[in-house]
């Protein structure tokens, strides 16, 4: 087998590994975790410790959005667009068996980050989660796959559910709403030889971007550039890696990213 049809099939156990990783995801009472082990972790944090997510118009790619999928049974089917997405339902949160670990789409999950799993929301994509009970809300990413309980609607992590005053009691009823961004690229389908360059980041402000490439240019070898593109809403200022010729090429950028200490790189044609 080549190596280009390796890193296809590697690709697609990352996502049905993110997926089934996730499990039948527990809330934190002890009663619902059963077997699972699970929980807050040493380091207890404040509400007014927990940001916010910024939303930014990432590219919708195939790693985490494999659809159909099937966990415990039961087929889903991801979202085939995101339009003016809303829904009320019950919200648990997971911490410390997943911090560190890849999510869906092959981030790293921040047990104190403003993060959540769904199961139908195409990723990455930004929700504004309310508490119900007490009006707290806050602005996620979603990054991951989950809850598998069949009567929760999202899971967050354990900042979020946080900042919005739920961890004790482990569940709570929520109402989610999609914060719809202009100039998403849904890039879903796309096969892994069409990618051509590795994106790090977007960003309000030319001058973050213009420092995290030079920092780049200390750990690759590889063109790094700052990208401009109008949202309709500003212009951001991506952070691009690239041309790269071929899959091995992208695998060992991605490798030294990541040995480097940047996550969250994202391929694009």
């Amino acid at each position: 087998m080549n190596l280009t049809a390796r890193l296809c099939l590697v690709g697609f156990a990352l996502v049905i590994a993110g997926c089934a990783a996730r499990g039948p995801t527990p809330a934190s009472s002890p009663g619902e975790r059963g077997a699972v082990s699970d929980g807050a972790p040493r380091v207890v944090i404040s509400p007014e410790q927990v940001k916010d997510a910024v939303p930014r118009p990432d590219p919708i790619l195939s790693l985490g959005n494999l659809s159909p999928y099937t966990v415990l049974g039961k087929t889903y089917q991801i979202m085939p667009n995101l339009d003016n997405y809303r829904e009320r339902g019950i919200a648990s949160w997971y911490g410390t068996k997943f911090d560190g670990r890849k999510t869906s789409n092959g981030e790293i999950f921040d047990l104190y980050g403003a993060t959540a799993a769904h199961k139908t929301l195409p990723i990455p994509c930004y929700v504004r989660v309310t508490n119900l009970n007490n009006n707290r809300s806050i602005v996620v990413r979603v990054n991951d796959r989950g809850p598998f309980h069949s009567d929760r609607l999202i899971d967050l992590s354990y900042g979020a559910a946080t900042k919005l005053g739920f961890v004790d009691q482990g569940t709570a009823p929520v109402e989610v709403e999609l914060i719809n961004l202009a100039g998403i690229d849904d890039r879903r389908g796309t096969p892994l030889g069409s990618y051509r360059y590795v994106q790090l980041g977007a960003f309000g402000s030319e001058t973050a971007a213009q420092r995290l490439r030079e920092e780049l240019t200390t750990v690759l070898t590889l063109p790094v550039a700052v990208s401009p593109v109008d949202t309709g809403n500003g212009l951001l200022y991506r952070v691009r890696i690239g041309p790269m010729e071929s899959s091995e090429e992208i695998m060992l950028v991605q490798q030294q990213l990541e040995a480097s200490g940047y996550s969250g790189a994202q391929l694009l044609p």
